[in-house]
This record gives structure tokens, C-alpha cells and sequence, in this order.
């Protein structure tokens, strides 16, 4: 399936966003770990969600998250904690993206994880029962997931945990956010500088509201951005959010749009680009870095964005697809050392009637469509991939006055 695209000559309108899956598939984990009596209310409906939630209600022992990569961290770790022999599965890319680190972690933990095809990668076979805990060294500059599925499952073990982190500790805010929601479900956890003590604790089951996902917010940032004129309303964002993604905000502050809080949500008002060159050190939000990226060419603004360790480990590798996908619209993005990408302003020939490919990850798809606004027709292959964070975007789009048609 392709989309083709035709953008608006302005842009208005009120967006229903998703709810946030990382908040969602963390409140899941949590209210399983206190026994599943609390209420959650507003959960995702993406499939990230919808595989977690489907792998905890099912009573199966053989799981198949498909490509979900929060869900196979999340129960990776829940599972050592649950009694019986289970098996967790997924995509052929979901079998090629690596999980040694947090395997190995639970293994010096006590818990019995085997792998069932390749060392170092899913599927996986998982004896779960009691794990003992106690005290780990573990690399600062891996997945957040890796960290946060290993925080919510410390409680449970029976010497508590202690991470001892080696290095700078990237996506921090997701950390953050795994603690927090610790914390509202009656687990105080102590975090210093180089090292996370978790004592052994019981969950308490409590009702829970998921607000709305900043990283969808952030398409609509750069749709407005894009756009001749307009104005938008982004319901249900919180002003003191628990998600890193809500950084968005500051980015484009220099990219044309405004941020004005009101009762409700956001409102997005279109202004002058000020930057010349934008950067941003995506440390802490490497999933804006394809919405910064795709924006920033777009309005023609050289960039440099640092900290995108985890990106070649994603659905796809992110920096590769970048590149590729850029060139197409005839912008030549640049790798550089210490996990970087750049734009100086160098050209390409463009492909004639492009058709934007997005190596079956959403964020491709979203982060490219508002390029509609500089190619008219622009084609999203795949446009379906959607799905896994964000599945009404292009009746969204439509909304608001998009030609989405289906090829």
C-alpha cells in the first residue's frame, strides 16, 4: 500500500492525539506487579499497547510481541518474575535487535533466560520464579528500556536492586519517568548520581490516567511549522509531563511555532524561523531526531544533532534511513563520530515523484508526511506502519484538510 499527499494551503484545527504508549506499557507492567486491581483509564490503542496488553491477559505461555520493542524489554523482565516456563517472540527484525545486555543483567540476578535461535537476540525461553537481586554494573549509554524494564522488576526481587551505572546514562528522562511511575504505584526508589538502590517493596494498585503522547505532538510541530499559515490546539498534554519528548516544545520555539499552555492542552501558533543552523543533543529524546531532521531540511536550516546511540538499534537503523530517504528529496545527510547527524546544506539530485520508504518504523512515516507541505503528491510506502504509535494520524491528517490517497 502507498499513500500519495496532498498538504493544505493552511492549517487549523483541534488534534485528538494518542495516549503515550511509554507511559501506557509502563502503567501495564506496574498494575500487573500489583496484582492487576488498579483501573487503568486512556491507554494507548496503538500495537506496542496492544501486544503488552494482549501478552498479560492472554494466559499464554508463548508470547509473539511482533515488532514491539518496549513490550519484549518490558516483559523480558516480568517474566523471570512469573512462574513457568514461557517463550517470547517477534518480527524478523524484532530477531535481529539485540537484547544480550539485559539478558545477561537478569541472568547475574539469578533469573533463567536461554535463547532460543541466536546468542544475543530474541526468541527467548524464560523459567520465571523467584529472582534473588542484589547489586549490578550496567553501561549508561544503552536502551532506556533495558534500564526501566530492570527498575520495575526490582521490587519484586527478593534482595531488592541496585544499579550501578558505568558512564553517562542516555535517555534519561525515560528513567525518570520508569521511577516516577514507581513511585505513584507506592515504590520509592533512590537515585544518586552514578547509581539507582531499589529496595525490595510490594506495588500498591492504584487507578491510573495515561495523558496524551508527546511524540505525536511533535508531527504536528512540524507540520505547522511547514505550513504557509495556521494554528493548532493539541489536546490533553500536561504541562509538567513525565515524557522527555515534551522537549518539542523548546525545539521549535526556533523553528517557526509557539507554545502557549491553556486548559486542556496546547496551542500552536505559527511564527518567523529564527535559527540559521539548528542543533540539539538528542540525548535525552532520540525520537525526535527524525521530526527534527525532516524539518529542519525543509526549511532549509543546516543542522547537527548529537547523542543518537540507540538509533541504529531501533525498528530500523534510523540514521541509515535518513539518509537514504533524504537523498530522495535531494538533501545529503552526513554521519559523523560520536553518533551524530548533519545537514550543511549540500544537494543531490532528487528522485522524480518520490516515494518515501519506511522500513516497517512509524516514525519514518510520520516524520516524512509533513514534507507534503514542499513536494505535492510526496508517496508514503507503507504508510500502515502507523500503527504502532500513532494508528488515526492520516485520518488526522484528513481532518485538517490533507489529500491522503490510496494507491
Amino acid at each position: 500500500m502507498t499513500y500519495r499527499l496532498i498538504a493544505p494551503s493552511t492549517l487549523h484545527g483541534q488534534i485528538h492525539l494518542p495516549a503515550s504508549k511509554s507511559l501506557s506499557n509502563r502503567a501495564l507492567i506496574l498494575n500487573a506487579l500489583s496484582q492487576g486491581k488498579g483501573k487503568l483509564s486512556n491507554l494507548s490503542d496503538c500495537d506496542d499497547t496492544s501486544v503488552m496488553i494482549e501478552a498479560l491477559r492472554s494466559g499464554q505461555y508463548d508470547l509473539n510481541i511482533g515488532a514491539a520493542g518496549t513490550a519484549m524489554r518490558f516483559l523480558t523482565a516480568y517474566l523471570c518474575l512469573q512462574p513457568g516456563r514461557w517463550t517470547l517472540t517477534g518480527t524478523e527484525r524484532m530477531k535481529n535487535r539485540p537484547i544480550a545486555v539485559l539478558v545477561e543483567a537478569l541472568r547475574k540476578l539469578g533469573a533463567t533466560v536461554e535463547y532460543g535461535e541466536k546468542p544475543g537476540y530474541p526468541p527467548l525461553t524464560i523459567t520465571g520464579g523467584p529472582v534473588q537481586g542484589g547489586c549490578i554494573e550496567i553501561e549508561g549509554g544503552i536502551s532506556s528500556q533495558y534500564l526501566s524494564a530492570l527498575m520495575m522488576a526490582g521490587p519484586c526481587m527478593d534482595k531488592g536492586l541496585t544499579l550501578n551505572i558505568k558512564g553517562d546514562l542516555i535517555s534519561q528522562p525515560y528513567a525518570r519517568m520508569t521511577l516516577q511511575m514507581m513511585a505513584a504505584f507506592g515504590v520509592m526508589a533512590d537515585w544518586q548520581e552514578k547509581g539507582i538502590n531499589i529496595p525490595k517493596a510490594s506495588y500498591q494498585a492504584i487507578d491510573y490516567t495515561v495523558e496524551s503522547d508527546w511524540s505525536a505532538a511533535s508531527y504536528w510541530y512540524e507540520l505547522l511549522s511547514l505550513a504557509p499559515s495556521g494554528e493548532l490546539f493539541l489536546k490533553g498534554l500536561e504541562a509538567n509531563s513525565l515524557q522527555g519528548d515534551a522537549a518539542i516544545a523548546d525545539f521549535f520555539q526556533s523553528l517557526g511555532v509557539k507554545t502557549t499552555w491553556e486548559e486542556g492542552g496546547v496551542r500552536l501558533t505559527k511564527t518567523s524561523v529564527e535559527t540559521t543552523r539548528f542543533e540539539a543533543d538528542l540525548t535525552d529524546q532520540p525520537d525526535l531526531a527524525q521530526t527534527l531532521a525532516v524539518t529542519c531540511a525543509a526549511l532549509e536550516r543546516p543542522f547537527c544533532l548529537t547523542g543518537l546511540a540507540s538509533l541504529k538499534i531501533k525498528e530500523t537503523d534510523r540514521i541509515a534511513a535518513l539518509q537514504t530517504e533524504a537523498a530522495k528529496l535531494g538533501f545529503v545527510f552526513e554521519e559523523f563520530p560520536a553518533n551524530g547527524l548533519s545537514w550543511t546544506g549540500k544537494r543531490c539530485v532528487p528522485t522524480e515523484n518520490p516515494v518515501i520508504s519506511t522500513y516497517e518504523d512509524h516514525r519514518m512515516a510520520l516524520s516524512f508526511a509533513p514534507f507534503a507541505f514542499r513536494q505535492k503528491g510526496l508517496q508514503i510506502e507503507h504508510p500502515e506502519v502507523v500503527s504502532k504509535s500513532y494508528p488515526t494520524f492520516w485520518n488526522a491528517l484528513a481532518a485538517v484538510g490533507f489529500s491522503v490517497e490510496h494507491l
